[in-house]
């Protein structure tokens, strides 16, 4: 009895551990999205989570740049191939 309560137990946090897992940048579609900062790891390069709970590192492209962005911060980005050529900092 005790050995079914672990399992049972460990299954019901699968869903919870599953989507803390990072998503590839570029299997999300191309598009605008609306995203909180969880971290920034470079100038380069920054890990959000999106509003349906996915998280990915996305790389800036050209002239973006995340160096002004702060963790917990609301961003609007455009997503093209899985990397953020413009983004906007929402109040």
């Amino acid at each position: 009895m005790r050995r079914f309560a672990l399992i049972f137990g460990l299954l019901a946090l699968a869903p919870t551990v599953c989507s803390a897992a990072l998503v590839q940048p570029t299997l999300i579609p191309d598009g605008t999205y609306t995203v909180r900062v969880e971290r920034i790891d470079d100038a380069k390069h920054v890990t959000v989570a999106m509003t349906n709970g996915m998280e990915t590192t996305f790389p800036a492209v050209g002239s973006a740049n995340f160096s002004g962005v702060k963790p917990n911060q609301t961003l609007k980005i455009s997503v093209i191939k899985g990397k953020i050529p413009v983004f906007l900092i929402q109040r």
